[in-house]
């Protein structure tokens, strides 16, 4: 315990500090990688499923997992919150309102997924699939708008966010934010393909056929434009490279995805590799992140004057603490959740649901 609190890393950064900045990007990593096909199979529902019995199957393919995949976001929050309370503080105050739309959207989409079956009524359906619908598209859109806007480096002073909130909106950050929606809309459609058969899996695949190819060039357009203007290059050390490889193998492992899904039908294949290119994406914008945390650095303003990894931090003890309980529950908690996955691995579809129950 004693060499955790007073170990460092080569940029002169506390070890703990190293190792909850990366467990807090694993859990966001995770978040993406399993809730961005949730996010869109639920955009994908008017899209792929032509009657109430189709879009019952949609609903079915995520059902028994959407709600512990969004508990790696609640964990993220959590972990912030308890490893870096200045981030944390800064963020859910500065940020507030973004912060506000994707909860209301998270609140929709549970509703929606609850009480969708409590009456046969086919317009009670209707309107709780468009709560899927909205509830799903409003996270992907504002978390790619912010995630972009960290890359940039949001402005602070004194400890906290003092940036504009119409400013958020650049080009760049719209661009994240399209990116967002296309690439969970492009995930959900090759976990459908995977979980499902007959014409609800054609229709997949064709749908990956159409619109993979733009999810590609969105991506390959944001990382390029991430790794030329906001390099991962900072006082706590030059990440130039492993961000551009990580750009490379994000665009590949999409474009393979794509190819292996909409062109081969290889649908297992095809959803490694777009979860190959989640994760791709995501760590190398953490990789940008990490010590500056998401904010603007002025370098002429003492480094325990500006938000970053060190002066975010909870204390040494805390940290170690929280690492040793880490240790010990984490590999019960992802133990239980593949389990989950795996009792419910199998595909479903229409003649799995006996006729006059639809919802």
């Amino acid at each position: 315990m004693f060499l955790l609190e007073t170990a460092t890393t080569l940029t002169g950064v506390p070890l703990l500090n190293t190792i909850w900045f990366l467990l807090i990007a694993v859990l966001w990593i995770g978040f993406f990688f399993l809730e961005g096909f949730d996010f869109g199979v639920a955009m994908l529902l008017p899209i792929l499923g032509r009657d109430d019995k189709e879009r019952r199957v949609l609903v079915n393919t995520i059902g028994p997992n959407w709600d512990g995949n969004e508990v790696w976001l609640l964990t993220a929050g959590g972990a912030t919150f308890a490893a870096f309370p200045g981030w944390y503080a800064s963020l859910f105050s500065g940020l507030y309102l973004p912060l506000l739309l994707i909860l209301v959207g998270l609140i929709l989409r549970g509703v929606a997924f609850e009480y969708r079956s409590k009456s046969p009524d086919a317009q009670w359906r209707r309107m709780f699939d468009w709560f899927a619908i909205v509830g799903s598209f409003l996270p992907s859109l504002v978390l790619g708008v912010g995630f972009a806007n960290f890359v940039i480096g949001l402005a602070n002073d004194n400890l906290l966010w003092n940036g504009d909130f119409f400013g958020l909106f650049g080009p760049f950050a719209l661009l994240g934010g399209v990116l967002f929606v296309v690439l969970f809309l492009v995930h959900g459609a090759t976990f459908v393909g995977l979980k499902t058969r007959g014409r609800i899996q054609h229709r997949a695949e064709a749908f990956v056929r159409r619109v993979g190819w733009a999810a590609v060039a969105l991506m390959a357009l944001f990382v390029f434009c991430q790794q030329t203007f906001h390099p991962a290059n900072s006082e706590f050390g030059d990440f130039t490279l492993v961000g551009w490889l990580l750009a490379v193998v994000a665009v590949l492992a999409l474009a393979g995805s794509v190819f292996m899904t909409g062109h081969r039908s290889r649908e297992g294949w095809g959803f490694v590799l777009g979860g190959l290119s989640i994760v791709a994406l995501f760590s190398g914008i953490f990789v940008r992140l990490y010590g500056n945390l998401g904010f603007t650095q002025d370098v002429t303003v003492a480094a325990d004057q500006r938000l970053n990894i060190l002066t975010a931090a909870a204390s040494e003890t805390t940290l170690t603490l929280m690492t040793w309980a880490t240790v010990i529950f984490l590999p019960i908690v992802l133990a239980y959740q593949a389990w989950s996955y795996w009792v419910f691995s199998r595909r479903v579809s229409t003649k799995n649901i006996p006729d006059g129950i639809v919802y």
